[in-house]
């Protein structure tokens, strides 16, 4: 069963890709990889590297790669530092605790 649905998650993954230009044929990037190196270029304010990185694939499939390592780093950080992802993320943008 698992099988059959990350087949279909993969399927709905590469539909999001765009094609790569020809500077990029010979390599391809997933969307995991632009959205790693999309936000390291951000923390580290290279601007030149963020240009290339939004490229990589579609402006859609960049957006779930940045939610889904967002949604990753929370929760490594909550388990971490024994508190609930909620309290993190809320700590990570300097909102007060609820």
């Amino acid at each position: 069963m698992f099988g059959s649905v990350r087949k279909s998650i993969g399927r709905f993954l590469d539909s999001l890709r765009t094609e790569p230009t020809a500077q990029e044929a010979k390599r391809t990037h997933n969307l995991f990889e632009a959205a790693a190196a999309y936000i390291s270029a951000c923390a580290e304010d290279d601007q030149e590297q963020i240009d290339e990185t939004v490229t990589w694939v579609s402006p859609e499939a960049l957006s779930f790669g940045v939610s889904e390592l967002a949604c990753r780093a929370v929760i490594a950080l909550a388990r971490e530092r024994d508190e609930s992802p909620q309290t993190v993320a809320r700590s990570l943008l300097g909102l007060p605790a609820s």
